[in-house]
């Protein structure tokens, strides 16, 4: 199974090839949505290019799940409950929610989804 590191550097030239952002921007702790610009169509390409990149098949939803929010046990007045934020937690289980958990504003949701998430994510599906 490949490092970390090399997982990384993929991972980066991806999002590189996928957004047009500069290979120094992509750093681990750097957001999809807030630091690299991505938006919802990104997503897509950018699920597309992993997939091709590593060999490895992401169902759709599962990365970046949708109507994560459709409930409305999980929202209350703009921000995720303790339920939200359970359910949160299972369908991104790579992501780092510290500091989301502390303030559970929707608005900052996109904050989720880091570099280093997504790097987690593949090196799990080349472990499986």
């Amino acid at each position: 199974m490949p490092a970390y590191d090399e997982i990384f550097e993929k991972v980066q030239s991806t999002l590189v090839d996928a957004l047009g952002v500069d290979e120094e921007d992509v750093t681990k702790e750097s957001t999809l949505q807030g630091d690299l610009g991505a938006e919802s169509i990104d997503f897509l390409d950018i699920v597309f290019r992993l997939e091709r990149n590593f060999g490895i098949k992401i169902p759709r939803g599962e990365l970046f799940p949708e109507n994560l929010v459709a409930d409305p046990e999980w929202i209350n007045d703009g921000r995720l409950t303790t339920k939200g934020i359970s359910e949160l937690k299972g369908r991104l289980p790579f992501a780092d929610l510290s500091k989301f958990e502390a303030d559970p504003d929707l608005e900052k949701m996109g904050d989720l989804y880091t570099v280093d998430m997504l790097v987690q994510y593949v090196q799990s599906k080349l472990a499986a």
